[in-house]
């Protein structure tokens, strides 16, 4: 019984990613503030033990370390990396949010988890107005109040870092002036992609929303200077998914040929399978500098014959 519900959410997942909505798993932090994760990052909630194992010289948001299934996992209390105030676990009831983000497993400690809620990336907004760098997007729940969904890429790599190391390949002088258009609602995303890259010789257009991407690519093909060699984008963005401006462009003849790269930090192997089900030549999991430019290699030298 229980693998038939197991089975059956994994279908209604896939369902959601085909039909550009997502499922989040909502909850507060300090201030009382209503927040969203992506229910596909999640691996487990459980409760948060009273004392953790403190890790020296960490960041000041990290509260230490936690066992979960025999593995040592930090514990990053999401109110503090965002200039809230700490969440009291050693007195209050508490909660960890164990999911995985480009590759690695973290808990995020949080006051308390709500409710799921299923929403279309449609009327899940972009907070242009609001100056906020760890915002991504707004998105409201069943009775109107307003979910903040954070950019947890850009934490993770405030508070724990993200490598960009990169080390030289065979065929790297194919990015030579080669035109890739970066999409992704995460500016930590963007900015180690473009710094990746442009070290390559490659010349870049960045979208930080694949509306605005498909804005632009779709208005006039003829006027983008120079042609586009190749697109990355990201999955999980306001008002469009990966996987659907990924199909969008592919209904496009003019974006038959041209390379496109889903680029994601859910690394679930699946997501493997529904990008390439999209018409994506590529996915990779975020962020792997030798691993991004070893997987657009043999994609530019294919087509270098365009």
């Amino acid at each position: 019984m229980q693998e038939d519900k197991t089975l059956y959410e994994a279908a209604t997942r896939t369902s959601l990613s085909q039909s550009n909505q997502m499922e989040m798993l909502t909850f507060r932090l300090s201030d009382g503030q209503l927040y969203g994760i992506n229910v596909f990052k999640i691996i487990e909630i459980i409760e948060c033990p009273h004392q953790l194992n403190r890790i020296p010289y960490s960041h000041p948001s990290v509260k230490g370390i936690v066992d979960f299934r025999g593995q040592a996992i930090t514990v990053i209390d999401l109110s503090q990396s965002v200039d809230l105030p700490a969440v009291d676990f050693k007195k209050n009831l508490a909660y960890l949010v164990i999911c995985e983000y480009n590759k690695q497993l973290n808990a995020f400690l949080v006051a308390s988890p709500e409710v799921l809620l299923t929403r279309s990336w449609s009327d899940i907004k972009k907070p242009d107005a609001i100056d906020a760098p760890s915002l991504v997007a707004i998105a409201y729940d069943d009775h109107e109040e307003m979910i903040l969904l954070l950019d947890i890429e850009g934490i993770l790599a405030e508070v724990v870092g993200m490598e960009d190391n990169y080390q030289q390949q065979q065929g790297q002088d194919l990015c030579q002036g080669k035109h890739v258009i970066l999409v992704d609602d995460s500016k930590a995303a963007l900015s180690l992609m473009r710094t990746t890259l442009s070290s390559l010789g490659m010349i870049i257009t960045e979208f930080d929303s694949a509306t605005k991407a498909l804005e632009v690519l779709s208005a006039d093909h003829q006027s983008i200077d120079p042609p586009v060699d190749l697109i990355i984008s990201d999955i999980e963005m306001p008002g469009m998914d990966g996987f659907t401006f990924t199909r969008t462009l592919r209904a496009d003849a003019r974006y038959e040929k041209i390379p496109i790269v889903l680029h994601s930090s859910m690394s679930n192997p699946t997501n493997e399978i529904k990008a390439r089900e999209a018409g994506a030549a590529a996915f990779i999991a975020k962020f792997d500098a030798n691993i991004l430019v070893g997987s657009i290699i043999p994609l530019l030298e294919k087509n270098s014959g365009r």
